[in-house]
């Protein structure tokens, strides 16, 4: 296993749970089956410490800018099929790798956060796709777990709670034995798409896409990712990009950005 450079640390995560550091792992493949696999929708490193509050999905050299903004028609590429699965078939698309598309900063009242309930079902109308979630921990190696099942999403359990303050993650595959999985078109999404996600107490919690950007792994900005919020957010991660047989990886990710808007019961 080859070593990773130190993370910084960023400052404090209200009510972040305390998790083990860092360890990387190979993505595993559409067309792979096998028992549960670390999570590799960016590269497997996973730590949200409590005096940390990050969350890094295995990256070797830390890029903590974000991409370029541009607008979404700008910055979106068809992706040919592959034999394995890639991330999309034609006529599915990925934002171009290191560029994001954004929605401007909601104006007026903020919503605050809701107190913390562990989710139970997410829901995307643009896609049509309602999956109810697996929880997420980690493995024996200290990386996120990755569903069990290709047609359910999974909710990282260490991490804060949709709809309460932070970073909420949920990760889904793209596809499985080469066939969609369920966050195969998280791509398509666009700024002001909603995301819905029920939870234990009753309540919903409404989510509003800010913005959809696809990162290589060389480049994935884990601190803009997972960096301390002041409001209740939401990532949906996904494999992006071309699919290597040889290395039973993807070559990106593609990281949905959302923020609470809403909630009702």
């Amino acid at each position: 296993m080859p070593d990773i450079p130190e993370q910084p640390e960023p400052p404090e995560t209200p009510g972040a749970p305390e998790t083990p550091g860092p360890s990387e792992a190979r993505e595993p493949g559409p067309a792979r089956r096998g028992p549960r696999r670390r999570l590799v929708l960016a590269p497997a490193l996973a730590l949200l410490a409590a005096g940390g509050g990050l969350l890094a999905l295995g990256l070797r050299d830390q890029q903590p800018a974000p991409p370029e903004a541009v607008d979404k028609p700008g910055a979106t590429v068809t992706v040919p099929g592959s034999p394995g699965g890639e991330s999309g078939e034609p006529g599915a698309r990925d934002p171009a790798p290191g560029r994001s598309s954004t929605a401007p900063e909601p104006e007026g009242k903020r919503t605050p956060p809701l107190p913390s309930s562990p989710p139970v079902r997410v829901s995307v109308p643009k896609l049509k796709v309602s999956s109810s979630l697996e929880s997420l921990g980690l493995d024996g190696r200290r990386a996120m777990e990755t569903p069990r099942d290709p047609a359910r999403a999974g909710w990282y359990r260490p991490g804060p709670a949709p709809g309460a303050q932070g970073p909420a993650v949920i990760a889904g595959h793209v596809t499985w034995d080469g066939a969609p999985a369920v966050f195969f078109r998280l791509a398509d999404l666009d700024p002001g798409d909603r995301v819905d996600v029920a939870r234990e107490d009753g309540r919903t919690a409404e989510f509003t896409v800010e913005r959809v950007a696809r990162y290589t792994k060389a480049t994935f900005p884990t601190i803009e990712v997972y960096r301390n919020l002041d409001h209740a957010g939401l990532r949906l991660i996904t494999c992006g990009g071309t699919y290597s047989e040889a290395d039973h990886r993807y070559a990106d990710n593609v990281v949905v950005y959302a923020r609470l808007t809403g909630s009702h019961s």
